[in-house]
Parts: C-alpha cells; structure tokens; sequence
C-alpha cells in the first residue's frame, strides 16, 4: 500500500469506494461511534454514506478523514484527518476515530500532530477547529494535550449535544 504521509508508527491513505469493508470495520464498532452519533451506532448505510462523505470531500476540497494504517502490520488503525469548516477559506476541522484495540497508545497524538503540521504545511491552514462529544473526555484529553485551547460550544446535528469547540493557531 501507498501512502502520502507517515509518522513513526502510521502510514496514511486515501478512502476510495473499495474500501467499505475498511469503513464497516471502524465505524461498525460501536465503542467507535458512541460519541458521534445520537443512536451511538451506524448503520451499514451510515456506514457507507461516511465513506462516501470522506471521498467526496477530497474531491472537492482535497481533504478527509484519512485512513491510517499500521506500518508494522498494515492493519486499519483508524482514521485522521480535516473538513472544511463552515467554509471558511484556510479553516478545516481536525478530527480522528481510532478502532477501540488502538486506544490508549499514543496513536490518536501521533497521527494529529502529522495531520496539523500537514494542514499548515502543505494546505496553508490559518486556523484549525476540533470538537468532541461533551461525554468523550478521552477526546478532550487529547485536544489539551496537542495544544488546542477551547472557545465555545457548537451544536452538533449528529448528536443533537452542544459540543465543545476548541481552536489551534499555529
């Protein structure tokens, strides 16, 4: 597999329309998407409308929630990656999904910080937005810990919550 960006541990890709096995197996877990959906889980036509979401997005903006893989073993670790956000020219939205067998391993930081310089460096990012589910105070750890500071609370139609915002200026 080819991949356009790697840190230590992870190579990233591009979602394609071949990959909904791929997606069925991280946005079918429902440790996965408790906390991004109001139901806590997709359904196989969720499943597959996120996909096409991710792919359509890089169509039209260049960006998406890339999948990330295992250098070790080429095993799917999850997803990170940027959407535009609300349109805003140079703005996008850092976000990351990880399968529940790589939580608690450094993998969410490591791949957000390739992601960040990645926004900065090759996109011209002026700023970048993250949220999290209120309840998912694993996400706000991570926030904190790659150096976003929060700003408000956004509401977030997949979840029906105020989500806490946060914002990144490099």
């Amino acid at each position: 597999m080819e991949f356009f960006m790697t840190t230590n541990r992870c190579g990233f890709s591009y979602w394609n329309d071949s990959d909904l096995p791929l997606a069925v197996s991280l946005w079918g877990e429902p440790e996965v998407t408790k906390y991004i959906c109001a139901s806590g889980v997709f359904t196989i036509d969720e499943i597959e409308s996120r996909l096409h979401t991710e792919i359509n997005n890089f169509n039209k903006y260049g960006v998406q929630y890339f999948p990330v893989y295992s250098l070790s073993s080429g095993d799917l670790i999850g997803c990170c990656g940027l959407r535009p956000y609300n349109n805003k020219k140079n703005v996008y939205e850092l976000g990351f999904h990880l399968r529940k067998e790589y939580w608690h391993n450094g993998y969410a930081v490591e791949c957000a910080t390739a992601v960040i310089d990645y926004a900065f460096s090759k996109l011209g990012a002026v700023e970048l937005k993250a949220g999290h589910n209120p309840n998912n105070i694993a996400s706000q750890k991570i926030l904190l810990k790659l150096g976003f500071q929060y700003e408000t609370k956004e509401y977030y139609k997949p979840t029906g919550l105020y989500h806490p915002l946060y914002k990144y200026i490099k």
